[in-house]
């Protein structure tokens, strides 16, 4: 007896919490997907255009069904007021519907590439060769092949494949079928007719140096002007490191909020972004096929059944995600009000324990809401993942998080000396005044994730008259990656 009680409380709980959590883990477009492929699948499911007046007379009727299907409420199933709908905010909805832009499909790498291709008069060979190379190139627009490979896997002839490659690393965008940073450079800048420029040749002869020396050691060994050194790498930092990315993208979706915060009077809301969402509720017709006097055959009446279990827990797992992710985002409301009112430099530290010990809840609940899900706030758009950062405790014991340190670094190198830069000791010896005691290898690291360039390379000459000193401070002459 004991087994067979655990086995049905296996298959009672088990669907619901798994289709809750499949839901809850959902961004709203997949979401919006599989309810619409719900309804082409569940005949008891429809969508409702408009809000109707409850329908009363359903609680007289239901003495009328079998009893051995139990006892249905109908008000939950089948009344307007029962409508697993999503409500409130419609007005202004249907006023931002007529502002919404088009979504724009772009191509991707490939695609984009191929098509470059045919627009060439080439012969059955060079296109089987032009394809199979394209092919090779990664979503950053490098050749992950030599062509030494290309020609040992096409039995090609070698002139013909390397013309071909040619022609592909003419395409747009500029430095795409390189098959190493120094390579994509060149193209780029050839491209841009630049060939006999003094960049093309650091470029061409000095890359693997530009990490080790300072611009005045640079000129020297180019025999040329600090000033022409430093145009010239102005113009290099221009190109692209990696031709294709951010640009081509596979399966690109646009980026639809879940949730939606705003201000009235002083205290935060939070909607939830339903506009695009199907209100569903259970077909009303179908109530007569589960009546005790139905001629309903009893094959009919156990798939009605069926399908009015799978339609209850689909509407009460939407329901539970809707209630769960706006519950999740009033208590990051509540401890990021700061954030809220006066912009991301006053995010403060938090880990998604807080919230969960918060609200009573697991933690990989809240990780559920907070993976792949964006919240339109005040202050812009964010990944609600975006308000859970580490930090730490100044020496005053005030709470730092780690963007707002990197906030503090960034506007420290803003207001530095051109000609003098700081070195990574000397902001981690200002960081250390303000009491933010990070080691020298988290300022490097943190600089570097802001993509801001050592001091040697962001020295310039404050007058044509002065002249660079050779001496170059201690990160000038040590990697990065080597800094203690």
């Amino acid at each position: 007896m004991k087994l067979g009680l655990q086995v049905k409380l296996r298959q009672t709980i088990a669907p619901q919490l798994i289709q809750s959590l499949r839901l809850l883990q959902m961004p709203i477009l997949k979401l919006e997907q599989l309810l619409r492929q719900e309804l082409s699948t569940n005949p008891l499911l429809e969508e409702v255009e408009a809000l109707e007046e409850p329908d009363t007379s359903s609680t007289e009727e239901q003495s009328e069904i079998d009893p051995q299907l139990g006892k249905i409420d109908w008000n939950e199933y089948f009344g307007e007021e029962s409508e697993f709908r999503f409500r409130g905010r419609e007005e202004k909805e249907k006023q931002e519907e007529k502002k919404e832009r088009p979504t724009v499909v772009e191509k991707n790498l490939y695609e984009h590439l191929t098509e470059q291709l045919h627009f060439n008069k080439l012969t059955q060979d060079e296109y089987n060769i032009g394809e199979y190379i394209i092919g090779c190139i990664d979503e950053n627009g490098y050749l992950t092949c030599s062509v030494e490979e290309i020609i040992e896997a096409l039995k090609s002839d070698p002139e013909t494949t390397r013309k071909i490659l040619k022609l592909i690393q003419s395409f747009d965008p500029p430095g795409v079928g390189a098959r190493d940073l120094r390579e994509s450079l060149l193209i780029q800048l050839k491209e841009r007719g630049l060939e006999q420029s003094l960049a093309y040749r650091i470029v061409s002869q000095h890359i693997n140096e530009l990490d080790k020396k300072s611009l005045s050691q640079l000129a020297k060994s180019l025999d040329t002007e600090f000033e022409e050194v430093q145009k010239a790498m102005d113009l290099i930092r221009t190109l692209s490191p990696k031709p294709a990315a951010g640009r081509f993208v596979s399966g690109a979706l646009p980026i639809i909020p879940d949730l939606i915060v705003e201000k009235v009077g002083n205290e935060y809301l939070v909607f939830h972004n339903d506009k695009n969402i199907p209100r569903l509720r259970v077909n009303p017709a179908y109530k007569e096929l589960l009546k005790k006097n139905s001629p309903t055959k009893p094959e009919a009446r156990d798939y009605v059944k069926g399908k009015l279990e799978q339609a209850r827990w689909l509407l009460n797992a939407i329901n539970h995600r809707r209630s769960t992710m706006v519950n999740v985002m009033g208590a990051i409301i509540e401890e990021q009000k700061d954030f809220f009112e006066s912009g991301p430099e006053f995010l403060k530290p938090l880990i998604m324990e807080a919230i969960a010990s918060k609200l009573n809840m697991n933690v990989a609940t809240v990780s559920r809401v907070s993976n792949d899900k964006y919240v339109q706030t005040p202050q812009g758009l964010y990944e609600i993942r975006y308000f859970f950062n580490s930090g730490m405790t100044r020496d005053d014991g005030q709470e730092i998080s780690k963007r707002q340190i990197k906030s503090i670094l960034e506007e420290i190198i803003k207001e530095e000396d051109l000609s003098s830069p700081l070195s990574d000791r000397e902001i981690y010896s200002r960081l250390k005044e303000k009491g933010i005691g990070l080691a020298r290898r988290t300022v490097t690291k943190y600089r570097e994730e802001l993509k801001i360039l050592p001091a040697r390379f962001r020295k310039r000459m404050t007058s044509n008259k002065s002249k660079p000193e050779d001496k170059t401070k201690e990160e000038d002459t040590v990697p990065p990656e080597n800094i203690d």
